[in-house]
């Protein structure tokens, strides 16, 4: 009998056992969602985890994205990265602004700020840049472009839970962060995310915003969105959140097992691994160069064939799609490190669950 397939990623489940009284206590209390007491929980223990001050909870990250815009009133256009899932320039689209796309850096694949400043024209609202992979972009290069030009910075946060900077939580930059507790993340609720808030006022209207704009029983200051986070979600978060720091211990050591057995197998780069503590180790990407001896698909075919399912994460660009590649800043002569990366790129299989014998065999079938 074959093997079951190995995906890129998987959540971390804890025992079924641990989350029952949660359950049980939801079912008791009957309240569901409508900021009940684990969302209430929940938060706080996020604020103290993380290291922040104020966060707001969402059904999911997409929504949390479109209404962190929403909460600064962005308009206009906004300078961001073609590198990323697409829900990163979806926001954009609905809430009616238009992405200016700007090239990323070879070495990081964050937005290069050295592109940014020749991209802004009078329409320029806001930056929404991306920590890549978990990767901190060059926040201070970014805070200074937008502070000279009277710019609003909203980071997608969505690889970043956990990870800091010399300082403490990369979530403190910009006016705000946005997470994502998707089931492929590092940290999940299954579905879900957050918006980190930098004081208690704006804090208030995004709450008032995800609620469909409702202050009280019969008072609505705001045409919000239905985005709240329901208490199941919220429960299974306090749960993983006693687990986390051992499940990112885990994806570090299956980081350090694929540099050790990748390190000499040529045109084959692996990214990050700096070894400071800048990423949660929630992907493991690697570059196909042209001195190896597949093609980028021909690896991923051959990988898939062996049941390990890796992804060509991110491929194709955003500014590829029908809805953007008719703009201006699309044009791959515009992009060209982006374009070259999404042609090369390859992310691994990595997760709390996988063990050394799978990451040694999917190493093999690279170095064969």
């Amino acid at each position: 009998m074959n093997s079951p397939p190995v995906f890129v990623t998987q959540p971390f489940l804890p025992p079924l056992e641990e989350f029952l009284p949660y359950l049980q206590q939801i079912w008791d209390n009957k309240i569901l969602t409508n900021g009940g007491p684990f969302h209430q929980q929940f938060e706080r223990a996020l604020c103290e985890h993380l290291g922040v001050k104020h966060i707001a909870l969402f059904a999911n990250g997409t929504l949390a994205l479109v209404t962190a815009l929403q909460a600064l009133r962005i308009t206009g256009e906004v300078i961001t990265t073609p590198y990323s899932f697409v829900a990163t320039s979806h926001a954009l689209l609905w809430n009616g602004i238009k992405p200016v796309f700007v090239d990323i850096d070879p070495h990081t694949l964050n937005l290069d700020p050295t592109k940014i400043e020749a991209a802004i024209t009078p329409q320029t609202t806001a930056i929404l840049p991306v920590h890549c992979y978990g990767h901190p972009c060059d926040v201070t290069a970014i805070q200074q472009i937008a502070d000279i030009y009277n710019l609003k910075v909203i980071y997608d946060a969505a690889h970043a839970f956990g990870v800091e900077d010399e300082e403490g939580s990369i979530l403190r930059h910009g006016d705000l962060s946005v997470l994502s507790f998707h089931a492929t993340k590092t940290f999940t609720t299954f579905e879900g995310g957050a918006i980190v808030c930098p004081d208690a006022k704006t804090k208030q209207r995004i709450d008032h915003l995800k609620n469909f704009g409702f202050v009280d029983e019969t008072t609505v200051v705001a045409p919000g969105i239905n985005g709240k986070m329901s208490e199941f979600s919220a429960a299974l978060g306090l749960l993983q959140l006693k687990y986390i720091d051992q499940a990112i211990a885990r994806r570090a050591e299956i980081d350090r097992l694929y540099r050790q057995l990748l390190a000499e197998v040529p045109g084959i780069r692996c990214l990050g691994g700096s070894g400071e503590r800048v990423s949660n180790y929630g992907y493991f990407p690697i570059l196909v160069e042209p001195d190896y001896p597949l093609t980028r698909d021909a690896l991923y075919d051959k990988l898939k064939a062996h049941g390990f399912f890796v992804r060509r994460y991110f491929y194709p660009l955003i500014s590829d799609f029908p809805m953007y590649r008719g703009l201006p800043s699309a044009r791959r002569d515009n992009l060209p490190v982006a374009a070259s990366v999404a042609e090369r790129i390859l992310c691994l299989p990595i997760y709390p669950a996988l063990e050394d014998a799978t990451v040694e065999a999917i190493a093999a079938v690279i170095a064969s």
